[in-house]
């Protein structure tokens, strides 16, 4: 990416299209900001885990989509405070100051983000891309590139994130077994025993401090 970027830059492809056609390749640009957050974030392993709460505590739609979403931005920005933090002092400061071009900027930055998502992937995920791109070993992880990175840092997160909701869906799970052997063993076995746990689940969230836990397991588990 670097190499290309480069040539870029010296050819000033970038300065020499008009301002209309710059404004339109930046709101273009605005529309993959979606993508980057899921993709290239831990965004993606938050918001999973906060849904598998949702679901294990049999809430329903509480907390709303909404919420979770909210939640999940900040706590992204809490867990990679450090790496947006190097972005701003080595790339988007000396941008808005006139001392980096814009490719860059990009550049720095996304070298920025290539050493979180290094620390967050497995090598299984990106020994597998890199068989399937049929891409050399790199000798660094800075050689890697992104088309390998960015799908491996993926599946690694989804991987780790449901494997953090199976452990939350246990204890729940147990509850539920507990309530449907009760009301078998009371003859009761018309009645849904969603009906009669979904309150317990609740409390026992509410007394484990259940937020306070997930949030310290999501916390740490980017460590």
């Amino acid at each position: 990416m670097g190499d290309w970027m480069e040539k870029l830059d010296q050819a000033g492809a970038l300065q020499d299209l008009p301002p209309a056609l710059q404004t339109a390749l930046f709101l273009g640009g605005m529309v993959l900001l979606p993508a980057l957050l899921v993709c290239l974030t831990g965004f993606t392993r938050i918001i999973i885990v906060l849904s598998f709460v949702r679901r294990a505590v049999t809430a329903q739609d509480i907390p709303p989509n909404m919420v979770l979403i909210g939640l999940s931005i900040f706590l992204t920005w809490f867990v990679m405070g450090t790496t947006l933090e190097e972005i701003g002092a080595k790339a988007v400061t000396p941008f808005l100051d006139g001392k980096m071009k814009a490719t860059k900027a990009v550049e720095t930055a996304t070298e920025s983000l290539r050493k979180f998502m290094i620390r967050q992937t497995r090598r299984q995920d990106l020994a597998l891309f890199l068989h399937l791109g049929r891409v050399a070993a790199p000798e660094t992880p800075e050689d890697v590139p992104l088309r390998i990175l960015v799908p491996a840092f993926v599946i690694s997160e989804l991987k780790t994130a449901f494997i953090m909701g199976f452990c939350i869906y246990l204890p729940f799970l147990l509850v539920d077994l507990v309530v449907a052997s009760i009301l078998t063993s009371m003859g009761m076995v018309m009645m849904p025993p969603v009906m009669i746990s979904a309150p317990f689940k609740i409390l026992l969230f509410v007394v484990a401090d259940g937020w306070h836990l997930v949030a310290r397991s999501l916390g740490s588990s980017f460590g």
